[in-house]
């Protein structure tokens, strides 16, 4: 069995690349961030999930992208409601360059754990217009990642990045996911959620949560505050 590095979340599609990759025969390390982030719920999420996954090595890596703000995410900034989805701008709830800096401390990880597969859960269908979760940018880390790691040069064996969600739907993915017996109730995806961790509803990603949920024909788990 290879060990892969998993970048976790705690939300719904990192909780899916998880159990894929579990599923393929990978002994899963997880990589999670507190990255300033406005809330831990997510976060609190994904240490949950690495008990019931029985992941052993599971890492949380602190760095304060609220030093550069600019994001609705790490910055006193409104958090957008009930925004149209198909919309081409990216929304404010972008964190500059959060995959690229996320997947360099994968790679910088994999290269330790002489693993040669990291896995990400980006989509570049139901997404909100994150120009890092598109296949040409994820491609472009791939061959930048073997051109400029020992790992890449010495070994014949290249480094894989993973994106087993990337070309399907919200509701494909959540069936995928019920399918391998994930419990999404265990998973936190909302931007904006209460005092006590209950999402809001109307958030970009809890609308394409949501909306993946219907178009799947499952009761999403989660309690809403409407």
């Amino acid at each position: 069995m290879k060990k892969a590095v998993i970048l976790l979340s705690g939300g719904l599609d990192s909780t899916t690349c998880l159990a894929i990759a579990k599923e393929q025969g990978f002994i899963p390390c997880a990589l999670s961030f507190d990255y300033g982030q406005r809330n831990n719920y997510e976060l609190e999420s994904a240490k949950k999930l690495v008990s019931v996954y029985q992941v052993k090595d599971h890492k949380v890596i602190q760095i304060d992208l609220r030093t550069f703000g600019s994001s609705a995410l790490t910055d006193n900034i409104d958090v957008p409601k009930d925004t149209e989805l198909e919309s081409n701008k990216i929304p404010i709830t972008y964190v500059p360059a959060r995959n690229t800096i996320f997947l360099s401390f994968a790679l910088a990880w994999a290269e330790t754990l002489n693993a040669y597969d990291i896995f990400i859960g980006v989509n570049a269908l139901d997404y909100s217009g994150y120009p890092d979760c598109r296949p040409e940018y994820i491609k472009s880390f791939q061959d930048m990642a073997n051109l400029a790691t020992k790992t890449g040069v010495e070994n014949e064996q290249q480094l894989i990045i993973h994106t087993p969600l990337i070309h399907l739907t919200k509701a494909e993915i959540i069936q995928k996911g019920i399918a391998l017996g994930i419990d999404y109730s265990l998973t936190h995806s909302c931007y904006d959620p209460s005092a006590t961790g209950q999402p809001c509803g109307h958030c970009d990603s809890c609308q394409l949560r949501l909306n993946g949920f219907l178009e799947a024909d499952y009761k999403d788990p989660l309690k809403y505050q409407d």
